[in-house]
C-alpha cells in the first residue's frame, strides 16, 4: 500500500509540473506556480492527513501573495479548478476549509465548483 502511494505522489508532482507550461497572464502568475504551492497539500485535502502540513501552509500563504489583480486572481482561480480536476477523491469541504486552517485567506474561494469570473 505503502508503494502504491508513493507512486500515487510521483504521478502527482509529474501532473503538476506538466502544468507548468500554462500561459501567463500578465508576466505574474502561473499555474506551475499555483501548483507548486499547493502540492504539498494533497494529502490533507484527500483525507490522509488529519491536517494541513506546514509545507502546505506555507504555499497557501505563498499562494496569497501571487495574484495581485482581478485577472491574475481569476487566473489563479482557474489554475485551481485545472488542478483540483486531476485529482480522485478531493474531499469538498478539505478544499473550502485550507485557507482558514492554514490563516491565510486568499482572493478567491477555493471549492470545486467556484465560478471564478465572479
Amino acid at each position: 500500500m505503502k508503494g502504491a502511494a508513493a507512486v500515487a505522489m510521483v504521478v502527482v508532482a509529474g501532473c503538476l509540473l506538466a502544468a507548468a507550461a500554462v500561459t501567463v497572464v500578465d508576466g505574474a502568475v502561473t499555474c506551475g506556480d499555483v501548483d507548486a504551492s499547493l502540492l504539498p497539500c494533497v494529502a490533507y485535502l484527500t483525507g490522509k492527513a488529519a491536517a494541513p502540513s506546514g509545507d502546505c501552509c506555507a504555499g497557501v500563504r505563498h499562494l496569497r501573495t501571487l495574484p495581485v489583480g482581478t485577472a491574475e486572481r481569476r487566473f489563479a482561480c482557474d489554475c485551481v479548478k485545472k488542478a483540483a480536476a486531476r485529482f480522485k477523491g478531493l474531499n469538498g469541504d478539505a478544499i473550502r476549509d485550507l485557507p482558514a486552517k492554514c490563516g491565510a485567506p486568499l482572493p478567491f474561494p477555493l471549492s470545486l465548483n467556484f465560478d471564478c469570473n465572479t
